[in-house]
C-alpha cells in the first residue's frame, strides 16, 4: 500500500501538481497517463524516493518493499545476469552477501556461528533457497536464455537487458511495484506473458505506459495527471479515454438536462461493464464500475490533434500488386518469394519476429530500397503516402516549420500552412520553431502533417505510434479505423492493429502467413502456430 498525501512538486515558478492526496491498495493496478511533460515519471520518481517533493508525505505499509524498474542499462555491467536480478531483493541480497561473508571467513567463531544461524533464518523466510530458481524461471520467461544466465551484464544487448531489468524488478512480488514503460523493446509474446503475469498479482502496482491495449489488460484504475492535478478513475485506459470524451460532448451541450445527461453516462457505464468480460480482469472490474459514482466521470482537458486524412480520389480495383520479392540484410534473409495482392478495403498489417523485415518492405515499395529479387505494381488510381520508421533525413534543416511544411504542399501560404499545423497542437510562436531543433513526438506530428497534405488514397505506416504521446497515438488510431482507403501498416502498438486492420501477413525468411483476421484472432489462431513452427523450421 502506498498513501500520498498533500504531496506537490515545483521546479522553479512552474508547479507540474499539488494537493495530491490518493491511497494505492493491494490488488490493484494503477495506470499512470498524462501529456508529455505532464509528470508521470517525475511522479514514480518521487514514490520510488529519487526524487524529493516540494512538500507533502508518501508513506508505504509496514515492513512493505518497494520495486522499480530501473532504467540504466550500465549499472550492473560487472555482475552476473542471474546476481542482477536477484539483486532487487535488496533486504534479501544483503543476508546472502552477509553470510555468505561468515562462511567465508577463515576464523570463524561461535559468535560467527551464531549470527550465521540467524541469518540462515531470516534467509529462509525470504524464500532465498529457492531465489536463483524462481530467478532463473522470470528470465526463461522472459525471452532470456538459460545459457546466458551467468553472463556478465556488459556482454548482454541493450534489448536484453531491458528484459533482466524487468525481471529484476519483478523478483521476489515486491509489495510494491513501479514500472515505467515495462513494453518498451518487448516482443508480443512476452508482453502477453507480462499482462497475464500483472493481470494476476495480488500487491500494489503503478505503471506508466504508452501501449493503450497493455494498459487495457492490466489497469483497475487510471491515475490521470492533468492541469496541476493528480485524480484516480475506477476503469481501465478505454474506460477512461470513453467516458471521458462522452463528458466532454455533454459539457460542450449546456442544453442537455442533468437528469439526460446521468442517464446517458449510466448506460455507458453499463455497456462497458459488460463488454469487459474480455478483459482479463473482469470480475473485479466489473464490480468496481458497479460501485462507480456518475460524478466520477469528468471530461479531460487536455487537447487531441485534429489528424484527417481525405483521398482525392477512390482506389481503383488494382492497388498493389507484389510477386516474389525477396531481401537478404547482413547475412540475414527477411523475407523470401512474397506474394500477395491487395484487394479493395484492405487494412493490412505486417508483422515479423525481424523488425527489420516490414522496414525493409515498405522501403522497396516506396522506391528508396532495391529488393534482391521479385517485383511490384501499383495500380494507376493511386496515390501513397508513406510514414518512414526513420525520419531523421527530413528534418536535416534549418527551416522553420511553416517553411519546411511549406515543401510539401501546392499551396504555400502561411494561412494554408498554419492552419495544417494547428490541427497538430503547433500554436503561435512556436510554428517559427527551426525543424531541426524538433522533439521525437513534434517531428511525428509533422510528418503526420506531411502525409495529411498529400490526399493519398493508400497510407503506408511504418511504426506510426513511436515517439507519440497517448492522446496523438489515440487520434491517428481514430482517423484510420474511419479513412476510405488502403492501409499497410507495421507497429509495436496492439490496439493500433487491432483496431485498424483486417488481415495479417507475417513475413518469414520462408515465406508469408497471409490470413484475413483481425490481431487477437491471429495471435490465437492454432492454424497460424503451425505455419509459424514450419515456416521458421522451429
Amino acid at each position: 500500500m502506498i498513501t500520498v498525501s498533500n504531496l506537490a512538486i515545483q521546479f522553479g515558478k512552474r508547479i507540474l501538481f499539488q494537493d495530491v492526496n490518493l491511497k494505492f491498495t493491494a490488488g490493484n493496478c494503477y495506470g499512470v497517463i498524462g501529456a508529455n511533460g505532464a509528470g508521470k515519471s517525475t511522479f514514480l520518481r518521487m514514490l520510488s524516493g529519487d526524487l524529493d517533493p516540494t512538500r507533502g508525505i508518501i508513506s508505504f505499509g509496514s515492513n512493505e518493499r518497494l520495486s522499480v524498474l530501473k532504467q540504466d542499462h550500465f549499472e550492473f555491467d560487472e555482475y552476473t545476469v542471474i546476481d542482477t536480478v536477484m539483486m532487487g531483493h535488496d533486504r534479501l541480497w544483503k543476508v546472502k552477501e552477509e553470510k555468505d561473508a561468515i562462511y567465508a571467513k577463515e576464523d570463524f567463531s561461535e559468535a560467527d556461528g551464531i549470527k550465521a544461524s540467524e541469518l540462515e533464518e531470516a534467509f529462509a523466510e525470504m524464500d532465498g533457497w529457492n531465489a536463483e530458481s524462481n530467478a532463473a524461471s522470470l528470465l526463461s520467461s522472459l525471452g532470456i536464455k538459460e545459457n546466458n544466465h551467468y553472463t556478465l551484464m556488459k556482454d548482454m544487448s541493450g534489448k536484453e537487458k531491458v528484459r533482466i531489468l524487468l525481471a529484476r524488478a519483478l523478483f521476489g512480488k515486491p509489495d510494491n511495484l513501479l514500472l515505467d514503460e515495462p513494453t518498451n523493446d518487448l516482443d508480443i509474446e512476452t508482453i502477453r506473458w507480462l499482462e497475464d503475469y500483472l493481470a494476476n498479482y495480488e500487491n500494489t502496482v503503478l505503471i506508466v505506459s504508452h501501449d493503450r491495449h497493455f494498459l487495457d489488460s492490466v489497469s483497475t484504475h487510471i491515475i490521470d495527471i492533468d492541469y496541476g492535478k493528480i485524480q484516480m478513475f475506477t476503469g481501465n485506459y478505454s474506460f477512461w479515454y470513453e467516458s471521458s470524451q462522452l463528458a466532454l460532448r455533454q459539457q460542450q451541450m449546456q442544453n442537455k438536462k442533468a437528469e439526460e445527461k446521468k442517464k446517458e453516462l449510466e448506460e455507458f457505464i453499463r455497456r462497458f461493464s459488460a463488454n469487459v468480460a474480455k478483459s482479463k480482469q473482469a470480475t473485479s472490474r466489473r464490480k468496481m464500475l458497479d460501485k462507480l459514482n456518475i460524478e466520477e466521470i469528468k471530461p479531460s482537458t487536455r487537447k487531441y490533434p485534429g489528424i484527417i486524412f481525405t483521398p482525392e480520389r477512390e482506389p481503383g480495383n488494382m492497388i498493389l500488386e507484389v510477386k516474389g520479392l525477396s531481401k537478404t540484410v547482413d547475412g540475414t534473409v527477411l523475407f523470401k518469394d512474397v506474394n500477395f495482392n491487395i484487394e479493395k478495403d484492405d487494412k493490412i498489417a505486417f508483422v515479423s519476429r525481424d523488425p527489420r523485415a516490414m522496414t525493409a518492405l515498405f522501403e522497396i515499395i516506396n522506391g528508396n530500397a532495391k529488393a534482391d529479387s521479385g517485383s511490384f505494381n501499383w495500380g494507376v488510381t493511386i496515390t501513397y503516402a508513406y510514414l518512414p520508421v526513420d525520419n531523421s533525413n527530413f528534418f536535416n534543416t534549418d527551416l522553420n516549420l511553416v517553411e519546411w511544411l511549406g515543401q510539401f504542399s501546392n499551396d504555400t501560404t502561411e494561412s494554408f500552412i498554419r492552419g495544417y499545423l494547428g490541427k497538430m497542437l503547433f500554436a503561435g510562436e512556436e510554428i517559427f520553431k527551426k525543424a531541426g531543433v524538433l522533439s521525437g513526438g513534434e517531428k511525428m506530428r509533422c510528418m503526420i502533417s506531411r502525409i495529411m497534405l498529400k490526399n493519398a488514397n493508400v497510407m503506408v505506416l511504418d511504426s506510426p505510434a513511436n515517439h507519440l504521446d497517448l492522446e496523438s497515438i489515440q487520434a491517428f488510431n481514430n482517423s484510420l479505423k474511419t479513412f476510405k482507403g488502403n492501409v499497410l501498416l507495421s507497429s509495436h502498438d496492439h490496439e493500433f492493429i487491432n483496431t485498424v486492420c483486417n488481415r495479417i501477413i507475417e513475413l518469414t525468411p520462408n515465406g508469408i502467413i497471409d490470413k484475413v483476421m483481425d490481431y487477437d484472432d491471429y495471435l490465437d489462431d492454432a492454424n497460424v502456430k503451425a505455419q509459424q513452427i514450419k515456416l521458421y523450421g522451429m
